[in-house]
């Protein structure tokens, strides 16, 4: 028999993957279990019980007096207060404390022994040692599954679909390990079918009577940054690190991506050649579009390539409020937003900026707090003028006289400030401008194509200026011409009172109504009747030239 035991042990052991120790500690409460079902079994025993042998022997425990009252006075402080019977209302009376062998184990040497070893067991108390046998086999396995399954919270598991209803659906991750892919954890455009396989990630283990409920999710980021680590080489290797995700499961997904290696493009690494990898990603995520974006440490760069796929002319940033205002073209905004808004939302999620976007029509017509152009001191701003006809907010990179936008920075190559020289240029060629390092011969030709395609608003408005300036200068002639014929003409009815015929003697007079010089009524002779018809109209115009001059 003992022969047999030890074989069954040790089968076990290969089967279950539990310790042959474990095994013969529950095959010795198994046997104790055993014994004190035999009748005439002694009160308190123990088993004793060789590992390697299979040989066990059951002894008897005589306790003396003083110390089993003591012991059962220490057991019975232990129990618990008398509860009331469910069944009967009645409160149930504590039942006889029983000393463990643990608590008997530190008096051995007060403790007589004596071997009581049965030839046999019956029936019954065979049954009980299979029982406990088991019990403590199944105990065995769930604590190895919970120790297994505690640290990899967040792996990528792969399993098959055994059950699927409206609650719930069961995931075998293994032989007698399954798992648990809640409704909540379900992405809405998803079949689960019976044997399809898929992939998950663990978000949940717990411990409990009936084993370790191990819970796995199909909506969770971290289902993305470990596909692509399983796609991507350069992830696993710490090349490349995913170092944000937002995600609508099953409509679209943004990751931003860096790269720690020089010469290691991120987002060339995650697409693939030809976009074999993002493609095996996007097939187990059911076609989920995924935008990758390069992630920068200048928020206003950052928050322009999460719109993508938009293209977007200016971001004005604000630390204080973490908050970002895009302009983008009229043809683009909705683009940028998304349909219900989503690229936007994404895109504010990725950066954990709130996101703005309005378009340069929208932007040009409203009034901003910003300082205009016409500063001739660096103050630590961006120099850049708006298309609105202000200047950046943003601040200024180091070494530089704008900030770290694109168009921004290839403004540096011209003369001018105005973003608007930029409208004719594609996003390739400010990249190029942008480029401290590019080619001088591709730049200049940029430029110089650029400039021939720009008129300065200052150009057209100047005109305007001196047409107001001249219309002004002509409308104070003007009255100043009237102001000297009024007072001309206070002047002569004063001289000549109120005598018709004295104002034929005041002297000629022009047609304007002025008196002409030296021609008053004390200087003219009294034999002069000339009348304003006799004055020669070359003294009548210098007269009005004197009084243009004035």
């Amino acid at each position: 028999m003992t022969k047999e035991i030890v074989d069954a042990v040790k089968a076990l052991e290969q089967e279950k993957g539990i310790s042959a120790d474990k095994l013969m500690d529950a095959l010795e409460d198994a046997l104790l279990s055993a014994y004190k079902k035999t009748p005439g079994a002694a009160k308190y025993a123990r088993v004793d019980l060789d590992h390697e042998t299979g040989d066990f022997r059951v002894f008897e425990l005589i306790l003396p007096p003083e110390l089993e009252e003591k012991l059962l006075a220490e057991a019975a402080e232990q129990q618990e207060e008398p509860e009331i019977d469910p069944e009967t209302g009645e409160m149930k009376e504590p039942e006889d404390p029983e000393l463990d062998p643990e608590m008997i184990a530190p008096y051995e040497d007060q403790i007589e022994t004596r071997d009581v070893t049965p030839d046999d067991f019956g029936r019954i108390a065979a049954q009980t040692a299979k029982l406990v046998i088991l019990q403590r086999i199944r105990e065995a396995e769930r604590q190895m599954m919970y120790d297994e399954y505690q640290d990899r919270v967040g792996e990528l598991i792969t399993g098959i679909i055994q059950q699927s209803d409206k609650r719930y659906t069961l995931v075998q991750l293994r032989e007698r390990v399954e798992a648990l892919l809640p409704k909540s954890e379900q992405v809405y455009n998803e079949r689960y079918d019976h044997g399809m396989r898929v992939k998950a990630v663990i978000t949940d283990v717990s411990d409990s009577t009936k084993g370790p409920a191990i819970v796995v999710s199909r909506r969770s980021p971290e289902l993305i940054k470990s596909l692509f680590e399983l796609e991507v080489p350069e992830i696993a290797d710490k090349l490349v690190e995913i170092v944000g995700v937002a995600r609508e499961p099953g409509y679209r997904s943004k990751i931003a991506v860096v790269s720690h290696a020089d010469g290691v493009d991120p987002v060339g690494a995650c697409v693939g050649p030809r976009g074999s990898r993002v493609r095996m990603v996007v097939s187990e995520l059911r076609g989920e579009k995924i935008d990758i974006i390069p992630h920068n440490d200048e928020p206003a760069r950052f928050v322009a390539k999460a719109l993508s796929p938009a293209r977007v002319r200016e971001v004005i940033v604000d630390d204080e409020e973490r908050q970002a205002t895009v302009i983008v073209p009229d043809d683009q905004l909705s683009l940028a937003i998304g349909r219900d808004g989503q690229n936007a939302r994404l895109a504010a999620r990725l950066t954990g900026w709130r996101v703005d976007i309005k378009s340069e029509t929208e932007f040009a017509s409203e009034e901003h707090e910003v300082e205009v152009e016409g500063e001739e001191t660096f103050d630590g701003r961006c120099m850049a003028v708006l298309s609105n006809g202000r200047r950046c907010p943003n601040a200024a990179i180091p070494g530089s006289t704008y900030c770290g936008l694109p168009q921004h920075q290839a403004l540096s190559r011209f003369e001018t400030s105005q973003t608007a020289i930029l409208a004719n240029v594609s996003e390739t060629e400010v990249a190029i401008l942008a480029d401290p390092d590019a080619d001088e011969g591709q730049v200049e030709e940029i430029v110089n194509r650029a400039s021939s395609e720009f008129v300065e608003p200052a150009e057209d408005e100047a005109p305007e200026e001196e047409t107001a300036d001249e219309v002004a200068t002509e409308e104070a002639i003007e009255e100043d011409i009237q102001q000297e014929a009024t007072e001309a003409e206070e002047v002569s009815g004063e001289t000549l009172g109120e005598d018709p015929e004295a104002a034929g003697a005041a002297g000629p007079v022009s047609d304007s109504g002025l008196s002409l010089p030296g021609e008053s009524s004390e200087s003219s002779p009294p034999a002069a009747e000339a009348s304003a018809e006799d004055v020669p109209a070359e003294q009548a115009e210098e007269v009005v030239e004197e009084a243009e001059q004035a």
